[in-house]
């Protein structure tokens, strides 16, 4: 098992097919309106118009895929009343349905929406980095799925040294909220984190 649990994503290759989404969905036997990860496309950009008179344009999309990132910081287990939320000695960070009274208060304090309330339960779920899979020397659905390999995990270290850190990009949240165990490979035309040059495309799907 990993200590430091992370994921990796290559966002100059995903194209957005969502294959890591239904794989997540169909492991994990999830009701409608609940996803452990989702897929956001951003996008932005307008026809310029240059001095000579001449028009150009400066449009660009792509695509980013989260789930949870079991953060170093995770906010979710600081806003939990009952200790439902907690990180297990693998790093991964988990509900404990005995515990769990489905309050919410974990998912409105998630910069990324990771914990969802599931209303037959009446519990919060959420990604649990596929630990069974791990147990059994497999990767995660989300990750076995993804036709570009665009998805990777590992420890944090190990894909830091072999990936390389940078800088989080729009639309993802300030990284000093919860220090997430995320790493990412920018697409060409990224924007900073922060940036109002563009905006999310498929609201409705998040």
């Amino acid at each position: 098992m990993l200590k430091r649990p992370a994921f990796h994503i290559d966002i100059d290759i995903c194209t957005g097919c969502k294959t890591c989404m239904v794989a997540c969905m169909d492991k994990n036997d999830l009701p409608v309106n609940i996803l452990f990860r989702r897929v956001t496309e951003y996008t932005g950009g307008e026809w310029v118009t240059n001095p000579d008179g001449t028009c150009e344009q400066d449009v660009f999309a792509y695509y980013v895929s989260i789930s949870c990132n079991h953060c170093e910081n995770p906010i979710c287990i600081r806003s939990c009343p009952t200790t439902a939320m907690h990180k297990d000695e693998n790093g991964i960070v988990s509900v404990d349905y005995d515990k769990c009274v489905g309050c919410r208060y974990c998912e409105w304090s998630c910069p990324y929406r990771a914990p969802q309330y599931d209303p037959e339960l009446g519990k919060m779920t959420k990604c649990d980095f596929c630990r069974d899979y791990l147990l059994e020397g497999k990767p995660p659905a989300c990750v076995a799925a993804c036709p570009n390999r665009a998805l990777h995990f590992g420890e944090y270290d190990e894909l830091v040294a072999r990936y390389g850190k940078t800088d989080i990009i729009a639309p993802l949240p300030d990284t000093s909220i919860t220090r997430p165990n995320l790493l990412i490979r920018p697409h060409r035309k990224a924007r900073p984190a922060g940036s109002k040059d563009g905006r999310v495309g498929n609201p409705e799907e998040l």
